[in-house]
């Protein structure tokens, strides 16, 4: 099987180990696990309940205490159509090798995750891309979609909140999408990593899971939660998915850690405190990461409604990549160059680390700018 190389990746793996200043980063800023204690409110507790665990391979689709605490996530889903992957990535893949054969229609919108576009074109798919643009806030144009998509198509791929772009679908508008997947019964799978963490109201979102019958939801404890390292996500959709996904999961994944499964069960059954202090980061690093855009005369952006990302457009005569290789050896301060994800003239900005971080790093940006165009 031949692969596009993964740009976002390849460019973390590459420089993620040599910046001082990670404002690359995608996740809300991580939590140990005493900080996870904390929150929860049961330290020695838990404690003792993990030094109790013994390890086996555990539950192989998760444990029904995780799988219920991620449905509690939904409002319309249980244990028995959730189903417990390695992180997001995990959950993605194992959508797309599923449902996907050769010579099916895919849609993927972009930019979006490499996966979603990647894969299928991997497995001999026929995709079609659906360009989100500045002009249009970076949402999807329907009735360009509703062109798109024939009785062919198999499946649409979307990521809500968008990566990298901050953009956020709301439930009219995915109710519109579901509408265009069902007039061709295609499945709808949503990417909804950074569910949780809008910038408005309650801070989450409707989930496609819930809006359509066709509809496939992945996740995982990584970005909104600040639990990359359990390394744990989930898909949630109708039990014929689920069960067709078990049957490839087989193949690759066995089963999660039990000390993951734990963890995870533990943070999602206090997912409100969780998101809490999530959306309080977001939000109060957000409202900074403005103010400097607003006072930065080379760059312009759609400003985010949800997730930890936004994308900078930039006002040089420099590639993208050559603009954060340079930043990188200046100044110490990583970006991702819009070039990763077929964006050039871009680049992508994570808010959600500590807000010392992100306030340190954008004054050496500015000083780097200023550097430019003098």
């Amino acid at each position: 099987m031949n692969i596009e190389p993964f740009g976002v990746e390849l460019w973390m793996n590459e420089f993620e180990t040599k910046c001082d200043y990670n404002l690359a980063e995608t996740c809300v800023e991580s939590i140990t696990v005493e900080e996870l204690f904390e929150i929860v409110g049961q330290n020695s507790r838990n404690i003792n309940d993990l030094l109790s665990l013994k390890l086996t391979y555990g539950a192989i689709e998760g444990s029904d205490r995780l799988r219920t605490a991620i449905a509690s996530l939904y409002s319309k889903q249980s244990a028995s159509n959730t189903l417990v992957t390695h992180g997001t990535i995990g959950a993605n893949s194992l959508v797309h090798q599923t449902l996907v054969s050769r010579g099916d229609q895919v849609i993927a919108v972009v930019p979006t995750y490499q996966q979603h576009y990647s894969i299928p074109a991997s497995i001999g798919a026929e995709v079609h891309q659906l360009r989100l643009t500045q002009e249009n806030n970076f949402l999807p144009d329907l009735d360009l979609l509703r062109k798109q998509v024939t009785a062919e198509t198999k499946l649409i791929a979307i990521t809500n909140p968008n990566n990298p772009t901050g953009s956020l679908m709301g439930h009219e508008m995915l109710e519109e999408l579901a509408s265009i997947a069902r007039s061709a019964d295609a499945w709808l799978l949503c990417d909804e990593v950074y569910r949780g963490i809008d910038q408005q109201g309650s801070g989450t979102t409707a989930s496609i899971a819930d809006i359509y019958e066709k509809g496939i939801s992945t996740a995982s404890m990584s970005k909104a939660f600040s639990l990359a390292g359990l390394r744990l996500g989930w898909v949630v959709g109708p039990e014929e998915v689920i069960e067709a996904v078990m049957i490839h999961r087989d193949y690759n994944t066995i089963s999660v850690g039990m000390i993951n499964d734990y963890l995870a069960s533990l943070a999602l059954e206090n997912h409100d405190k969780m998101l809490a202090r999530s959306r309080d980061i977001t939000r109060t690093n957000l409202a900074i990461l403005s103010a400097w855009v607003e006072s930065e005369p080379t760059i312009s952006w759609v400003k985010p409604q949800s997730g930890t990302t936004g994308l900078l457009k930039y006002d040089l005569n420099l590639s993208s990549r050559d603009f954060c290789v340079e930043l990188l050896e200046h100044t110490g301060v990583m970006l991702t160059p819009g070039s990763a994800m077929e964006m050039e003239g871009y680049l992508r900005i994570g808010f959600a680390n500590a807000t010392d971080v992100l306030e340190k790093g954008l004054r050496l940006i500015s000083e780097f700018l200023r550097s430019k165009t003098s």
